[in-house]
């Protein structure tokens, strides 16, 4: 029978994704594969159950399909985090389009310029 807890463990990915990426595109990344692995071990026991070598075990089956709900609900969570985080910059952007209309270019600079410093020192 296949192994549920190599199905579900992370690590081997790490070399894999790219680490220029934010740390929840990465996480995303490991979900998916995570549930994809369970879902091809699932459907591997169901074959071979089909072809009548051997009943999947209930209990491997019944912790398969939790770690697959409980991936499925960090991952369901990531995104709604996400999509938080858009409705945030889509903010700044309209502010920033207000704040650039109501001053002149001179000014604007002055204001570009002070925002970048503060972001430098604050390491954003």
């Amino acid at each position: 029978m296949t192994d549920m807890n190599n199905a579900a463990a992370e690590g081997n990915l790490g070399a894999a994704i790219s680490s220029g990426l934010p740390d929840d595109q990465r996480r995303l990344i490991e979900l998916d594969d995570a549930i994809a692995k369970i879902r091809t071990q699932i459907a591997t026991a169901d074959l071979a159950r089909q072809r009548g070598h051997k009943p999947i075990d209930p209990d491997w089956f019944h912790r398969a399909r939790t770690a697959l709900r409980h991936l499925s609900r960090e991952r369901s969570e990531l995104l709604a985090r996400g999509a938080g985080r858009r409705r945030r910059e889509k903010l700044k952007d309209a502010l920033i389009g207000v704040l650039r209309e109501r001053h002149d270019p001179e000014t604007w600079d002055g204001i570009l310029a002070e925002a970048q410093a503060r972001s430098e020192r604050e390491g954003l």
